[in-house]
């Protein structure tokens, strides 16, 4: 095993060998038969069922990949090992640390000989057996990327346990998961179901930190800031904010899965709420975020956990009026629509609608789930249509439609609207990473949101500006425009056309 060194010479496919994915890289069909074939088909057919894919088949979307590995890396005294083509290895290591990983993460490189032959199995073994120390871990984690899953690279086969330290093995495809925010749910659930099974056998970790109240298990990643004011609402229900799942180390699972209840703040998680549910754990959807979503939120929660009304009653009346009050004192003005892959636009559009904007759309790259439908029902009373897998295309085409003085989105659908002279926000760095819950939550977007708002005249001064420039062959600056020859590029095309079918009579 090497950390963080990636060598250009292994990763490469013998494409005619038995075993291996034929055409690996060009097609999501040929990688998936590849992967049935090799003994996959039992974890993709549960990957297609719990995260269904959309009429376009997936969302365009980063490496999937790359939502567990964050996972893994956030974990203390947790080790990360993947196993993969060197290009995808250092794309994923490189984001990692783009995103302040600060840790090493373990690759089993691989050749062809190995890949077919059932050695990159007995590598990765070696591997983490000469990482399994006691002192420095309590889990190893350890993921196939795409060709090592499409050649059947049976990771289940791992022992449970190497010298006291767990070894959790899992498939993330980029053929089999849609989004990098469900692949975060692919680790978490498989830590959970390890975890439960500990449970189950006796006594284990107790948490550092315990409460003598029930708590309330909040499920997706969360703004620091949010989980302690979720729990200021809970104290008059006689509850405790509980762990956030994915959780920070190894001994939270314990505490996550010994709650009252489940707040499902991410409602995509599906293979978490399925081991919540597992351990006779009740999943309420959506957040307390806004008035509105704050009261339905606490109602659903005390009643899932038998509190009495007049204890729910007693929150309501006290955060309630400050919420309404910190909404009113920072209004938004104007027609907003909100895209994004993390899981949270819903929550996002509803705020806004609250602080007093008009969201006509608001697509997510996440599945439906009867976890966001409290959600979805609001919006869509309110006039927003909720677009569920969404597509670049589909965000794109609601900036046409509806012609929004602000766009939230993806980095391609800020880039579409700022061509189009439209202030937009990027969703991930600027949205996501705020507080949204309770009166924290309520007025937090309102700055940035206002302050974008506010630089209309900005794009429009630069339009003007830049008006008759040019696009396509003719952008810049030319003292002779370019002209376009669209007869070239046809000869070229019959010519590549013609070169492809002499290559593919040559073939047969």
């Amino acid at each position: 095993m090497e950390l963080d060194t990636l060598p250009r010479d292994r990763d490469r496919i013998d494409l005619g060998a038995p075993g291996a994915a034929a055409g690996a890289c060009s097609s999501n069909d040929t990688m998936r038969d590849a992967a049935a074939k090799a003994g996959k088909s039992e974890i993709l057919d549960r990957y297609a069922a719990d995260y269904p894919k959309g009429p376009h088949d997936q969302p365009q979307s980063m490496c999937p990949a790359f939502g567990s590995l964050r996972v893994g890396l956030r974990m203390r005294r947790t080790a990360t090992v993947l196993s993969g083509s060197a290009c995808c290895v250092y794309g994923l290591t490189f984001t990692s640390h783009f995103y302040g990983a600060k840790r090493s993460v373990g690759y089993v490189p691989f050749s062809s000989e190995t890949l077919v032959t059932g050695k990159l199995f007995e590598d990765i073994k070696e591997a983490v057996e000469g990482l399994a120390d006691p002192a420095l871990y309590d889990t190893i984690v350890v993921t196939n990327l795409c060709v090592p899953t499409a050649s059947g690279v049976p990771l289940q086969l791992l022992p449970a346990q190497i010298n006291g330290v767990r070894i959790i093995g899992i498939d993330v495809p980029g053929f089999g998961i849609p989004t990098h925010a469900e692949a975060k749910d692919v680790l978490a659930g498989a830590m959970l179901s390890y975890a439960r099974k500990e449970a189950e056998q006796g006594p284990v970790a107790a948490p550092k930190e315990r409460t003598d109240r029930p708590t309330v298990t909040l499920l997706g990643e969360m703004f620091p800031a949010d989980p302690p004011g979720i729990g200021l609402m809970l104290e008059p229900l006689g509850l405790a904010a509980g762990p956030v799942v994915p959780t920070r180390e190894w001994r939270e699972l314990y505490q996550a899965l010994d709650c009252a209840v489940v707040g499902a703040i991410h409602p995509f998680y599906t293979a978490s709420v399925r081991e919540f549910e597992a351990a006779g754990r009740t999943v309420v959807g959506s957040a307390p975020v806004g008035r509105d979503g704050t009261a339905a939120w606490l109602d659903a929660i005390g009643k899932a956990c038998g509190i009495a009304q007049d204890k729910i009653d007693a929150s309501k009346n006290k955060f309630l009026p400050a919420i309404a009050g910190a909404l009113a004192a920072k209004p938004i003005k104007g027609r907003i629509t909100v895209s994004g892959y993390e899981g949270s636009e819903l929550l996002v559009a509803r705020l806004l609608i609250e602080s007093g904007a008009e969201v006509p759309y608001v697509g997510t790259a996440c599945p439906r789930t009867v976890w966001s439908d409290p959600d979805r029902e609001w919006l869509e009373a309110h006039g927003c249509r909720v677009q569920y897998r969404a597509s670049l295309e589909q965000d794109i085409a609601a900036i046409g439609e509806f012609g929004p003085d602000l766009a939230i989105g993806t980095t391609p659908v800020v880039q579409h609207a700022k061509q189009k002279a439209i202030p937009s926000l990027y969703f991930t760095n600027l949205i996501s990473a705020r507080p949204l819950m309770g009166p924290a939550g309520a007025g937090s977007l309102a700055m940035v949101v206002n302050a974008a708002l506010a630089n209309q005249h900005r794009f429009d001064k630069m339009k003007a500006f830049f008006e008759g420039v040019g696009t396509g062959p003719t952008a810049g600056v030319w003292e002779n425009t370019p002209v376009d020859r669209p007869e070239y590029k046809a000869k070229f095309a019959a010519k590549r056309i013609a070169a492809a079918k002499a290559e593919e009579h040559i073939g047969t």
